[in-house]
């Protein structure tokens, strides 16, 4: 329950934020899918369960795949009342997520295009320090009742 302790601590702030780092390979999607839904628990927001649990999957895989990153930084956070923001930061700012095409047959390339439909907006933020660039965030929304 350490996690869970960590996010009902920062429900106390006014735009609440949980993040954790987890080696950046595809089975951390599971710990992902739990942490997400445990906060989003205790935030009684527990109907945005199912697709923040997809979005955190996606992102966790596309980092995996697509990024040399030894970790990454999940972050589950509220940047106001009305919205919830599920984020993965890795260490490699030059690899920018893009909607691929994927062919019927193809077994993978579709990631972005779920995030894409079950999120309300989705995107990338660059970050830096001392003047360089550190890493991304990738990053999707998700509406809480009563915003349109």
């Amino acid at each position: 329950m350490p996690i869970l302790k960590k996010a009902v601590e920062t429900v106390l702030a006014s735009h609440p934020t949980y993040s954790e780092v987890f080696p950046c390979v595809p089975s951390t999607a599971e710990t992902g899918r739990r942490l997400v839904r445990g906060v989003l628990g205790m935030w009684h927001l527990d109907v945005l369960a199912d697709r923040a649990e997809l979005i955190v999957t996606e992102l966790i895989a596309n980092a995996a795949r697509h990024t040399p990153c030894p970790e990454v930084r999940l972050v589950v956070g509220r940047p106001t009342a009305t919205r919830v923001r599920v984020g993965i930061v890795d260490e490699e700012p030059s690899r920018l997520p893009e909607l691929s095409h994927a062919g019927e047959e193809d077994e993978s390339g579709r990631g972005l295009f779920l995030v894409e439909a079950v999120a309300d907006r989705w995107g990338c933020d660059l970050q830096s320090a001392g003047g360089r660039l550190r890493g991304k965030e990738v990053w999707a929304e998700l509406h809480t009742e009563g915003d349109g």
